[in-house]
């Protein structure tokens, strides 16, 4: 929920901060106050248009801060792991509301802090303006991103968004709760568009794509050819340098074990006693001491090393005559020569050109358009569509299902909203694509269409309403919508909702508000008593004259939050213009009947 709203600076607005109520919050004051400027600095905060006309006279910048008091279990999604998966609400995660917003948060590279989230925005007079998350510069898109699935703001201008047959879908599943449905769908529908991509990649293949395919056949029969083994460039060139190194190799040996061990050479090209046998007469020498102890353990130590040795020896002994001849080499270097041309061409080690052969057998596949290869996914691709089409039956039934409930249910809703006679269908109807009816979210197309009064034709939202009334039926739509899935984790703002409305009527539009506010946080600008008086909380927006020490600032709105009797003045200014003690009355006994018992969400109508 909005836990606060700080403001600077935005047009006669020079300081303020709100502190909405958890439930539904009034904001009043006469009109041309000033109200529309906390609209405006929500829209700021939400990544809207930023302009440097609402700078306050004489100053150089505007700012707005919303700080978002997220559920625990908003939080708890940072740390349960990025999800892909389909559904409703974000477009590329599980998620909806707090959590989403959580989500998008953190791939901005921003978590929450002590269950909050800040998000803030600043605009120069200069006309440039900076957004900030956490503290930390983002675009404004991604203030609008996060901000979208925080608050709903339903407004003249605002709520024509829902005119988009996108959007009109999304609310539709969110009452349905059809989200296991289009998850399924979802599924079945990625699997079928990842088979026409590749089929379409197939059947478009023109001469350059057979070319690739001829180069990558020729380049892996070369490769097969010459079969090289992983690391075997490396080994050839070890025993390459052992055969051009024979000599070298021969002497060095041969010299070392005629020192080592004499009986493993030539007799006479030993020069003197090798180290075998003087360590053999030193043993001896040494076991002819009948004395025990020190020269016998000295003598075992000995004879250990000579064991040591004798290893040594024999490991000298095996590389001699294994250099190879001139015609092995011959033989090293013609290979060396082949793997090292595909190591030029595919490499650059002999592992890059395994694993580019093992890729090009892949693509290949695709490349290689055979009739036969297109028949055998064309026939897969019939049971994939077969699949789609079946998870997409399922949703349209429970949209349709959906649809019937939510239209009646709207229209009862309206009725008690000075609007008898006004009507809203909400119609789903197959698309009407003969060759191909399946998209992303199904085969539906879904419209909601509103009748003001009764005998008016029937239109589509937006273009059939008025600005009050087509925030009464979002606040029906909502109503229904929360009766039906429960709390909206959402703020909720409404503006003009009582353009046209009095008396019993008005009485009826607060009582419904009041009720939304049992689930979800609700913010109304309104100028009705009868509506003011069901909020939890009430903010006074009112306009003063300048100081006359400082007469440069203009006209300053102040906003100001009343209780007890300072709103009982205020709910008798609305009611009356006056502050008489009848109107004061009036408005007490106005404030005592909105503090009924409102029944829980679902449980009907209040008050019917």
């Amino acid at each position: 929920m909005l836990e606060e709203l700080d403001i600077r600076n935005l047009g006669p607005i020079r300081e303020a901060t709100i502190a909405p109520a958890a439930g539904m919050t009034a904001i009043t004051g006469e009109t041309g106050a000033g109200k529309s400027m906390l609209l405006s600095a929500i829209r700021l905060v939400s990544g809207g248009a930023a302009e440097s006309s609402r700078v306050s006279s004489g100053a150089d910048e505007a700012w707005a801060q919303a700080i978002f008091a997220l559920s625990d279990d908003a939080v708890a999604s940072e740390h349960s792991g990025d999800t892909n998966d389909a559904g409703s609400g974000d477009a590329d995660s599980g998620f909806t509301g707090a959590a989403a917003a959580v989500a998008k948060a953190h791939d901005a590279g921003v978590d929450p802090e002590d269950g909050e989230l800040f998000l803030s925005r600043t605009v120069r007079a200069s006309g440039r303006s900076r957004a900030v998350l956490g503290g930390k510069s983002v675009p404004r898109s991604v203030l609008g991103a996060i901000a979208g699935e925080l608050v709903t703001i339903h407004g003249q201008t605002d709520q024509l968004k829902i005119a988009a047959s996108s959007r009109q879908r999304e609310f539709l599943d969110r009452v349905a709760g059809d989200e296991a449905e289009l998850a399924a769908y979802r599924k079945a529908w990625d699997a079928l568009a990842a088979m026409d991509e590749r089929l379409e990649r197939l059947r478009s293949q023109e001469s350059s794509a057979r070319q690739q395919a001829d180069y990558l056949r020729e380049s892996i029969d070369r490769i097969n050819r010459t079969d090289p083994q992983p690391g075997e460039d490396e080994e050839l060139k070890a025993r390459r340098e052992r055969i051009e190194n024979a000599a070298d190799i021969a002497q060095g040996v041969g010299s070392a074990l005629g020192a080592l061990d004499a009986s493993q050479v030539d007799v006479d090209a030993a020069d003197g006693a090798s180290a075998v046998e003087l360590i053999n007469h030193a043993v001896t020498s040494l076991r002819a001491i009948r004395v025990g102890g020190a020269f016998a353990e000295q003598a075992d130590r000995l004879e250990s090393i000579n064991a040591d040795l004798g290893d040594v020896v024999f490991a000298l002994s095996q590389e001699l005559g294994d250099e190879g001849s001139v015609e092995d080499l011959d033989q090293i270097n013609g290979r060396i020569h082949e793997l090292g041309d595909l190591a030029r061409r595919w490499g650059p080690t002999l592992a890059d050109v395994l694993a580019w052969r093992d890729k090009a057998a892949f693509d290949l596949e695709d490349l290689d358009a055979s009739p036969e290869k297109v028949a055998e996914l064309e026939s897969e691709r019939q049971t994939l569509y077969a699949a789609a089409l079946a998870a997409a039956d399922v949703l349209s039934a429970a949209r349709v299902a959906a649809a019937a409930d939510l239209g009646a249910r709207v229209t009862e809703e309206l009725g008690s909203l000075a609007m008898l006679g006004a009507s809203l269908e909400v119609r789903v109807t197959p698309r009407d694509k003969a060759d191909d009816p399946l998209g992303p979210y199904g085969r539906d197309d879904i419209a909601f269409l509103f009748t003001p009064f009764e005998g008016s034709p029937q239109l589509p939202m937006g273009k059939s309403a008025s600005g009050g009334e087509l925030s009464r039926l979002m606040l029906a739509l909502e109503l229904v919508a929360a009766d039906t899935r429960g709390g909206a984790d959402q703020t909720f703002i409404f503006d003009e909702v009582d353009a046209g409305v009095g008396g019993k009527a008005a009485v009826e539009l607060g009582k419904r508000l009041a009720r939304l506010a049992r689930s979800a946080q609700v913010i109304v600008v309104t100028h009705l008593a009868q509506v003011a008086s069901w909020a939890d909380a009430q903010f006074v927006v009112t306009k003063e004259p300048p100081d006359a020490d400082d007469d440069d600032l203009g006209v300053v709105t102040t906003i100001a939050e009343v209780n007890g009797e300072t709103r009982v003045h205020e709910i008798a200014r609305m009611l009356s213009g006056s502050e008489s003690e009848a109107s004061l009355d009036h408005a007490r006994e106005l404030l005592s009947d909105s503090r009924l018992t409102l029944p829980l969400a679902g449980a009907g109508a209040a008050g019917d």
